[in-house]
């Protein structure tokens, strides 16, 4: 069985995005969504049309490949990335977290991401089967597209 963790994550986060867009009405951008930066080491907000969709994707790929309950701080500090800071040297910081919540409660509304007392969010069982059948998917075409990978 092809699972997660045997494709390329930025296919199967592309497949994944395009997928929730048009399938989970759960999951949609809230109407500030597009105004707001992702973090304080980022200058600008995000210029792909479909942000929400694709951080949504990648959050539950994240989730799944943890294996455990994941909270919403250690996911910020998952997403942060360098700040520049002047002349200092650069410093790590963390990604904003309303995002990120908010992006957790709307696949928790949708069914694919279930709540843990005091823990976080770990995938659901729908959320899974949904992945691997993505995965499996991609697997095939990838196996179509380039038959001499089929070794690995």
């Amino acid at each position: 069985m092809t699972t997660a963790y045997d494709v390329p994550a930025d296919v199967l986060i592309g497949k994944l995005s395009a997928y929730i867009k048009e399938n989970i009405k759960e999951v949609t951008p809230p109407e500030w969504a597009a105004h707001v930066k992702t973090g304080t080491h980022v200058e600008r907000v995000p210029q792909i049309p479909d942000f929400w969709y694709v951080r949504t994707a990648s959050l539950l790929r994240k989730l799944y490949m943890s294996g455990e309950a994941v909270g919403v701080q250690r996911l910020r500090k998952e997403y942060g990335g360098r700040k520049r800071v002047g002349n200092s040297p650069a410093h790590h910081a963390k990604a904003g977290g309303s995002i990120i919540r908010a992006s957790l409660q709307q696949l928790e509304k949708a069914g694919l991401v279930d709540k843990v007392d005091k823990s976080g969010r770990v995938v659901s069982k729908k959320g899974r089967s949904l992945l691997d059948a993505m995965s499996t998917q991609i697997k095939k075409e990838l196996d179509r597209e380039k038959p001499e990978l089929k070794a690995y």
